[in-house]
This record gives C-alpha cells, structure tokens and sequence, in this order.
C-alpha cells in the first residue's frame, strides 16, 4: 500500500538522522490505512457512530450521540494539523493513531 503524505501537517526537525523533515499522518489502526481525505476519515467515523455536524459552516464538525465530544476540522484537509489528528484519536481510543512519515 502506497501512503499519501498530508501536505498540511505538521513537520519537525531532528530525527536520528539528523534534520530530516516528517510529516504527521493519521492512520487506522485497524486497517493500517493511512487517512488521506475526508471522504476516507468520514467513512472511518461513521462506523463508530459519529455524525456529521452542520453548525458551522467554516468547519467539518462530527459529533456522537453517545457523548459530549465534538471533533472540529477545517474544511480544507490540507490544513489538518496534528492537533487535530491528536483529537481524533484520544475521542477514539485504540482506532486511530498517528505516525511520523
């Protein structure tokens, strides 16, 4: 499987080889797939029983039902940061994590 690198997320200097550049992606564990659009990240969430919220017309917003958690994206995936990645995954413990590229 090819993984797609999100040109949005955030790098960071100094790895053990050196200054080499990393990227954060999202990944579900499940599957080992790397989430590369929101069509893909939808799709994983909406199993889980996540909703789309339609509130904020600036945001991709998904809520469950079962509990208080929101989780607020920008509408462009190319601006997903690791924060956001960090959110998807502590309001889904064990299916997403994410990795350095």
């Amino acid at each position: 499987m090819d993984d797609v690198e999100n040109p949005g997320a955030e790098s960071y200097e100094g790895s053990r080889q050196g200054s080499q550049r990393r990227r954060k992606v999202l990944v579900h564990t499940a599957s080992n797939e790397v989430i590369t659009s929101y069509s893909a990240l939808e799709q994983k969430l909406s199993s889980l029983g996540w909703e789309r919220y339609y509130d904020d017309p600036d945001l991709l917003q998904f809520h469950k039902r079962s509990t208080v958690h929101l989780i607020s994206l920008p509408k462009d995936f190319n601006k997903l940061k690791s924060m956001h990645m960090y959110d998807i995954v502590v309001k889904n413990r064990n299916v997403f994590e994410v990795r350095d590229m």
